[in-house]
C-alpha cells in the first residue's frame, strides 16, 4: 500500500466532482481504519462505493462487507425537503449521453445502474433503496465499522441518521459526515449537537464522530 491513493471517477458524477484531494483524504482515513465492514449512506452514481470497495478488498480480499443506502432516484418530495438525486437522462458530454443511453441501457444514478456498475464485488455488497433513516431502521448494521454520511442534508435528515447510526452501531465505529463546512447545510448543526457525548474531530470538509 506504499502507492499514493487516487480516487478515480470513472466517466460518472461524483458528490466530489473535481475535489480529488478532499475524496482522498477519506480514502485515506478508510487505509488508517481499515474497517471490514463499511456503510454508505448517499450512494449517487456509485464512485465513491466502487473507490471504497476496491481499497477495502485490498485489505481483505473478498471477506469484506458494504452496504450502500440511497433513494437511486426515486422522485419523493417529502415535507417539501427535496432529498433526492433525480434519475439523470440529459448529459453535457454527448459521448456520455450514447454509452448510458444506448451501450451501457441503464441510469448511472438508477439501483440497476449502480448494482452493474458495482457487480465485481457483487458477493459482498447489499444495496438499498428508500430514505436512509427508514432503511437504517430496518437493517441491521451492528457489524459496521465505518460510515461514510452523505444522504439528506437538512438538519432534521442528518440528524434522523445519525440518532439512528449511534443508536445502532457497535463501540469504536467511526462516522464520517460529509460536507460539515457548508454553513447553509444542516451537517453541522446536527454534528455539533453530539459533542458533549462524543469525540468529534472537524476535518475541514468532514467531520469524524468516534463512537466510544
Amino acid at each position: 500500500m506504499g502507492k499514493k491513493l487516487k480516487y478515480r471517477f470513472f466517466f460518472r458524477k461524483s458528490s466530489f466532482k473535481k475535489d480529488r484531494s478532499n475524496a482522498e483524504i477519506l480514502l485515506n482515513l478508510i487505509l488508517k481504519y481499515k474497517p471490514k465492514n463499511f456503510l454508505e449512506v448517499g450512494v449517487l452514481e456509485g464512485v465513491t462505493s466502487k473507490n471504497v470497495c476496491e481499497l477495502l478488498y485490498k485489505f481483505h480480499g473478498s471477506q469484506f462487507k458494504f452496504i450502500g443506502i440511497d433513494l437511486f432516484g426515486i422522485d419523493i418530495d417529502k415535507n417539501n425537503e427535496k432529498e433526492f438525486t433525480p434519475i439523470s437522462t440529459k448529459y453535457s458530454n454527448p459521448l456520455k449521453y450514447i454509452y448510458f443511453n444506448y451501450i451501457f441501457k441503464y441510469h448511472p444514478n438508477s439501483f440497476e445502474g449502480v448494482k452493474k456498475f458495482l457487480k465485481k464485488y457483487s458477493k459482498s455488497i447489499s444495496l438499498y433503496k428508500g430514505y436512509s433513516h427508514e432503511i437504517l431502521e430496518k437493517i441491521d448494521i451492528s457489524f459496521i465499522d465505518f460510515v461514510f454520511l452523505d444522504a439528506g442534508h437538512s438538519y432534521n435528515s442528518v440528524s434522523k441518521d445519525l440518532n439512528l447510526l449511534i443508536n445502532k452501531l457497535k463501540k469504536n465505529s467511526i462516522i464520517v459526515c460529509d460536507d460539515y463546512n457548508i454553513l447553509h447545510y444542516g451537517v453541522k448543526r446536527a454534528v455539533d449537537e453530539l459533542k458533549v457525548n462524543y469525540d468529534i474531530k472537524d476535518l475541514g470538509r468532514f467531520a469524524l464522530i468516534n463512537i466510544k
